[in-house]
């Protein structure tokens, strides 16, 4: 059965004469189909460069299935694109092997389709859709659907997503109107990222630790799905999952070459640690945790609005660290503004300003916490541990004034 638009003749000639090939099991012929330079994308399995990609690759698919049979179903031709839907057959029992598996007897029967892209005569570009599943299964590779060996698999499978799940973050808390709080890293969970309700979807502010990239995703998509990362800072330990979400990333100006460079790496002062152990073991956790540099989509800076709150700068332990501030309620999320951990250690405690070790400016940052505490915050959610509350600005002050 085909279909064929007015003027596309060319286009299914080449394409049939590509298919009586294959039929033929030529493979020289159907790389003579081809355009020097061509693409063929066997989707999920591998990307031919024609004509020796495409000779190579059917040269070994025929030689291991040396009974291929194949049979056109359907084509449908619109200016210069067919597209082809074929059915086929073969025993694996030949002499070469296919995806690196030995021929073992096996008989298979699938159905596929090809995209073919023909100018002047030869193919430019293929895309070629095969149920990889399907293939494996009828080779052996996988066990049969619904078969007691699937059920076994599934559940180890089951029990790996779990337990991953439970190491990189916990679920999503709800801590005020529209804001998510999710914590990660392993034992303690003491990376925190906010999911912030905005119109229909999230923003995320913080980004955490690489490990906590799927358990965001996942999340993210629950709610409506993720808008755009806004970065309180670019230390790796809060842009790690940014780069695997594939939303559009946002900080302040000031931070901009550092969320595309090392992360202010450059600014470390790994030597001020007051733990031996530290001082070894922070430069490998902060590569672990990071999940490399970012593009930043744009930028945004005080007194801008994400998603309802305020975009207040807070320079010193990175010069482009941003809190967000929302007025109605008093909530401030701080990102790395205060500590209320010794990173070192993993013990919780009060709030104190961040170590200097990771400090671009530690006076600043104090500076920075007491303009934090002249907002008066209700509550004060940071980058790490737990949240302030109570009397929030007396607390702050302290911390700026006393460690």
């Amino acid at each position: 059965m085909a279909s064929t638009a007015k003027g596309t003749t060319g286009t299914t000639e080449t394409a049939t004469r590509y298919f009586d090939a294959l039929i033929a099991r030529d493979a020289e012929a159907m790389a003579g189909c081809w355009a020097p330079g061509g693409l063929d994308r066997l989707i999920g399995q591998a990307e031919l460069v024609a004509p020796e990609g495409v000779r190579a690759y059917y040269a070994n698919l025929f030689a291991a299935f040396p009974d291929f049979s194949a049979e056109v179903i359907e084509t449908t031709t619109e200016d210069d694109r067919c597209v082809v839907r074929w059915q086929a057959s073969a025993t694996f029992a030949g002499t070469a092997t296919f995806n690196g598996f030995e021929p073992n007897g096996a008989r298979i029967a699938l159905e596929g389709c090809d995209v073919l892209t023909v100018r002047d005569g030869l193919i430019v570009a293929n895309s070629a859709y095969v149920d990889g599943a399907t293939v494996a299964r009828q080779l052996g590779a996988l066990p049969p659907q619904g078969s007691t060996a699937e059920q076994r698999m599934a559940a180890a499978f089951n029990a790996k997503t779990r337990a991953s799940r439970r190491f990189a973050a916990g679920e999503a808390e709800r801590v005020a109107d529209g804001v998510w709080i999710l914590r990660g890293g392993f034992p303690l969970k003491t990376m925190n990222v906010y999911l912030l309700e905005d119109d229909g979807g999230v923003t995320l502010f913080d980004a955490g630790i690489k490990a906590m990239t799927k358990a965001i995703a996942t999340t993210a998509v629950g709610m409506g799905g993720l808008k755009r990362v806004v970065l309180g800072h670019a230390h790796a330990d809060h842009r790690g999952a940014a780069a695997g979400l594939g939303a559009p990333v946002y900080c302040h100006p000031a931070d901009v070459a550092d969320a595309e460079g090392d992360g202010g790496a450059h600014y470390f002062h790994m030597d001020q640690l007051s733990s031996p152990l530290a001082r070894i073991l922070m430069p490998r956790l902060l590569h672990a945790w990071d999940g490399g540099p970012l593009k930043i989509a744009g930028t945004v800076q005080e007194g801008d609005d994400v998603a309802g709150f305020k975009v207040i700068h807070l320079p010193g332990h990175a010069p482009g660290m941003i809190g967000l501030w929302r007025e109605s309620d008093r909530l401030a999320l701080t990102s790395d503004c205060f500590y209320t951990l010794d990173p070192q250690t993993g013990r919780k405690g009060h709030p104190r300003v961040p170590l200097a070790a990771f400090n671009q400016d530690t006076e600043q940052a104090r500076a920075s916490i007491r303009k934090l505490a002249a907002l008066e915050p209700a509550a004060a959610w940071p980058g790490h541990a737990d949240p302030l509350t109570g009397d929030v600005r007396a607390q702050l002050e302290r911390a700026a004034d006393t460690t």
